[in-house]
């Protein structure tokens, strides 16, 4: 298959705009936006050029993503670029599997995988969070035995320790060694990744359309959705 030169420069133009905002839609940038849908040759060189770059080029809804795949850690983020980020220093990997629990537990307690629209609730408080997340813990701790969390690879008791290791703080502490501090951290990792809204003043989470198209397009399917629950050690409605 042939390409013009023109068509290349296109295609160069919608990919260098996805590496600086991950995203084009029809809002922000029009031309470059139905360049990419209604010319098959120009959406074909925009997504080699997201393989060739360890990435997805994919649409949802009328949001055009540039997802990192999942061991690319030049757009994406390491192991440890996470644990740096998220939690406190000389962190282990228990701290580590600690916040990716946390992250899971948002988009459950969001999401429920039913009807047209995956998203379930449209705000939680923190203070709502953390309880959740100590409730899930204790209950994953005392009803798998530590052999079979190790079989699973669910850590529940590790994760436990680590969170009940955090102080309790009142005033709103951002210090990564409190409970508040640690889920504060991750919050504001998660509105920089354009995936939430934290609005500090009313202790209030929402999501963003982005996350919200990205999981009724893409991560709600019903494996894997199980697969969450699973992890979370919630039972499965069959």
């Amino acid at each position: 298959m042939g390409y013009e030169l023109e068509e290349i420069q296109i295609s160069q133009k919608i990919f260098y705009e996805l590496l600086k905002n991950r995203q084009i839609s029809e809002e922000t940038n029009k031309e470059l936006y139905y360049a990419y849908m209604n010319e098959d040759k120009i959406m074909t060189l925009v997504k080699s050029q997201g393989e060739a770059a360890m990435s997805r080029v994919e649409r949802y809804g009328n949001t055009v993503y540039l997802i990192p795949e999942e061991d690319n850690y030049v757009l994406g983020f390491s192991k440890k670029d996470l644990k740096d980020m998220l939690c406190k220093s000389g962190a282990t990997d228990k701290d580590y599997y600690l916040s990716q629990f946390v992250i899971l537990t948002i988009l459950v307690e969001f999401y429920d995988g039913q009807g047209s629209s995956s998203l379930a609730r449209r705000f939680m408080r923190v203070g709502e969070l953390q309880n959740c997340i100590s409730d899930r813990l204790k209950e994953g701790a005392e009803q798998m035995e530590v052999e079979e969390q190790e079989k699973t690879g669910v850590a529940f008791t590790n994760m436990l320790e680590a969170f009940e290791a955090l102080r309790s703080a009142e005033g709103g502490s951002k210090a990564k060694t409190t409970k508040e501090g640690f889920l504060y951290n991750i919050l504001v990792f998660l509105q920089k990744q354009g995936l939430i809204e934290y609005i500090e003043k009313d202790d209030m989470i929402q999501t963003t359309e982005k996350l919200n198209q990205f999981m009724d397009w893409n991560l709600l399917n019903k494996n894997h959705y199980n697969r969450v629950l699973k992890v979370l050690g919630r039972e499965i409605d069959e």
